[in-house]
């Protein structure tokens, strides 16, 4: 037990030492009072105020390179509806595209955003979420439900003129 206390307080006041030492040389280099660098000259923090803050923007993570090889826009959501292969699970939610063919999302948790840009869809196959997709053809918006579990039509399929809708936003419920 003697042995040990004797480690404990060798460790300590190892550490101690060299937190006082971390502080005097921290002290010199921001420029306490009379502290000096090489060659004499006066030392200045770099900078005046602490690291930035890590903000989170929602951005898709990776969305470039899904962009470059799969050519999906991908722009931000909760991390809640995720790109995922067609083949990989059994209750994706598939967006259909003239352009793009058959396009699968895995939706988790409670709710779900996403936003993204997919041209001519046509249709959607909910999965075991309420969900509803925006749409926009020029300048007008519109939102459809999303039936779960089964087949939707959407855009130019619910549309009287058949016009070429984007897809922009998906949203999920549970």
């Amino acid at each position: 037990m003697k042995v040990r206390r004797a480690v404990v307080r060798t460790i300590g006041t190892a550490l101690g030492a060299g937190a006082l030492a971390w502080l005097a040389v921290a002290g010199g280099i921001t420029g306490g009072a009379g502290a000096a660098g090489p060659g004499g000259t006066a030392m200045k923090p770099i900078a005046e105020e602490g690291p930035g803050r890590a903000i989170e923007d929602f951005g898709y993570p990776h969305a470039d390179k899904i962009l470059a090889e799969r050519n999906i826009v991908l722009k931000r959501g909760d991390g809640h509806i995720l790109l995922a292969d067609c083949g990989s699970a059994t209750d994706l939610m598939e967006v259909w595209s003239r352009e793009k063919e058959k396009i699968c999302f895995k939706v988790s948790g409670t709710r779900g955003y996403l936003a993204l840009e997919i041209p001519a869809v046509f249709a959607v196959k909910g999965n075991a979420y309420s969900a509803q997709v925006d749409m926009t053809v020029g300048t007008e918006e519109k939102t459809f439900d999303v039936n779960k579990n089964a087949w939707t039509p959407v855009g130019e399929s619910a549309d009287e003129q058949g016009r070429d809708f984007m897809l922009m936003e998906i949203r999920t419920a549970k």
